[in-house]
């Protein structure tokens, strides 16, 4: 961790600038729509390693950031031909870690449980600041994301009758927990699932939460999250593991959700729903052969989007009506590079590469 030069950590937080892997793949405009990448013959390589992993940051083609349980963070340089691992504790505490993110000058890690702490570093991990704790019994954080280099966004289970959101303005500096009162009330049973720290979702000044368990709920804001509003959707809901798990917008208004129920992951009916008015309505998803449960859902393309779960991996080429399967293999959560030709995967003790060009 300590030994890497300075003119690699200046090219690191200058490439971070294409961070942020739920805004990178908006951004990226080269892309031919019209040809699907061939998902169905690409190559899966993966990595044994010693922690399960939920939160995943593509930084560029070589450089990818992974935070998991057991304290442990890592890194690679080289597209994955060697990792570097890292252990971060507060007095011998042990953290589990479900939620990462970058601006160009830095990353973050997010804790859950409480107590919570948000950790920043700006030299490759060589020093962590606490940039904000919650004491709180009932703090559990599970997202986090930013839309540019000053303003970032994490959201947690309730607290006090509503979702635990703090933003930042200030690079990360400095963290705010919005009111109760500036935010809709969650119903009693409702939460967040720390899945695959894609329960969260931002375009431009846009950012979509969604919840599971009682209810299956999708909260909404235009303007960086100073104000909100909640739409009622059509996914399964009223257990404590149903709901939505994951999701993803391509742009302002092409969204996608996905879960289901995490007790019955073969139930593929009310587990996926499509919006193309920026998630004021959703239209359930029909395909009777589409996947059942899974955990993450990304776009890489208009068209093309990609599931991972515990059951496995599913792709599909129209916009997410209709889904093939790839493998059997589990993983939590999946990121895309940001020439679209590579997903980055992760799940309980591996990391994953899904090379398909």
């Amino acid at each position: 961790m300590k030994n890497y030069s300075h003119f690699i950590l200046l090219l690191f937080f200058t490439l971070l600038a294409n961070s942020c892997a739920n805004n990178e793949k908006k951004e990226v405009e080269n892309i031919d729509t019209n040809t699907p990448p061939t998902i169905n013959k690409a190559t899966l390589k993966s990595w044994e390693i010693e922690n399960s992993v939920r939160a995943l940051e593509v930084i560029n083609e070589n450089t990818i950031w992974y935070a998991g349980s057991a304290s442990k963070y890592g890194y690679t340089t080289d597209g994955g031909n060697t990792w570097q691992v890292d252990s971060l504790k507060i007095n011998d505490k042990t953290l589990a870690f479900r939620a990462i993110a970058a601006t160009d000058s830095a990353l973050f890690l997010l804790s859950i449980a409480s107590p919570t702490f948000l950790f920043k570093t700006t030299d490759w991990g060589k020093n962590w600041d606490i940039v904000y704790q919650e004491n709180d019994t009932l703090s559990f954080y599970n997202s986090m994301a930013f839309w540019d280099n000053k303003k970032g966004i994490a959201t947690g289970d309730p607290i006090g009758g509503c979702l635990s959101i703090i933003t930042t303005k200030d690079g990360g500096d400095s963290w705010q927990k919005i009111p109760c009162e500036k935010l809709p009330l969650t119903e009693k049973g409702e939460a967040e699932f720390a899945a695959s720290n894609t329960n969260i979702s931002i375009v431009d000044k846009n950012v979509w939460i969604a919840t599971g368990g009682t209810k299956a709920r999708v909260f909404h804001s235009a303007d960086y999250g100073d104000t909100w509003e909640v739409i009622q959707t059509p996914i399964i809901e009223g257990e404590q593991m149903t709901g939505i798990y994951s999701v993803d917008f391509f742009d302002n208004n092409q969204g996608i959700i996905f879960g289901g129920d995490w007790n019955n992951k073969t139930m593929n009916s009310k587990n996926k729903a499509l919006t193309t008015d920026g998630g004021k309505t959703w239209a359930l998803v029909a395909d009777s052969l589409a996947p059942g449960y899974r955990s993450c859902v990304q776009y890489i393309s208009e068209k093309t989007l990609i599931a991972v779960g515990s059951p496995g991996i599913s792709y599909s080429y129209d916009g997410g009506n209709h889904w093939n399967s790839y493998s059997t293999d589990g993983f939590y959560t999946v990121r895309i590079s940001p020439s679209k030709k590579t997903a980055w995967l992760a799940g309980k003790n591996k990391l994953g590469k899904l090379n398909w060009d």
